[in-house]
């Protein structure tokens, strides 16, 4: 059995779990719509949620701690991080809703930074040519204009994020219904 063969079958959806993929996709559509409609408060229940996830993903890495013997510290770090995160965004939403996008886009701006950075290093001293150059004055670009507004980039990143799940729930529809009619066991 060829590798590529191996993996597809260990990514297998069996057909009769057609509905989970249908209920995601229209849960994704719904999410896209209330960003569209009512940003603010979807984002305060959404950073909500986040924090919450934040808080029991802590817990569970803690638990892992006392499990994993090999990778014991970064568990606890984790842990500690992921319950004081969580505990912060929980205690605090609003504040969250606002801090949160914000720093996802200045760290958006300086990974765009970096790269371009590298890009152009690669063009000019490693011999990579036009492509990497114009690639690297891209990702330069990009970070610098992510940085130059964070409210309107982070605006921006919300309603586009938003634009991502409506896309995404109707491709997960149409492949919930492709799913349905695949017959048992045949994979992908």
């Amino acid at each position: 059995m060829s590798s590529s063969r191996s993996s597809a079958a260990a990514y297998s959806i069996p057909a009769s779990l057609w509905w989970v993929i249908l209920l995601q996709g229209i849960a994704a559509i719904i999410i896209g719509i209330l960003f569209f409609t009512d940003p603010g408060l979807t984002l305060v229940t959404a950073t909500t949620f986040l924090g919450a996830f934040w808080f029991i993903g802590g817990i569970f890495d803690l638990v892992r701690t006392f499990i994993d013997r090999e990778r014991w510290f970064w568990h606890l770090v984790s842990g500690v991080l992921g319950i004081i995160a969580g505990l912060i965004v929980l205690r605090h939403p609003l504040w969250a809703s606002i801090i949160v996008p914000g720093v996802a886009v200045w760290l958006l701006g300086l990974i765009g930074i970096v790269i371009g950075v590298i890009g152009l290093f690669r063009a000019f001293f490693r011999g990579g040519g036009w492509p990497s150059a114009i690639m690297g004055v891209l990702s330069l670009l990009l970070g610098l204009v992510l940085l130059g507004n964070v409210l309107i980039s982070t605006t921006i990143l919300l309603y586009t994020l938003a634009a991502l799940a409506i896309f995404g729930g109707v491709i997960a529809i149409i492949g919930a219904f492709m799913l349905k009619g695949r017959p048992e066991g045949v994979t992908v």
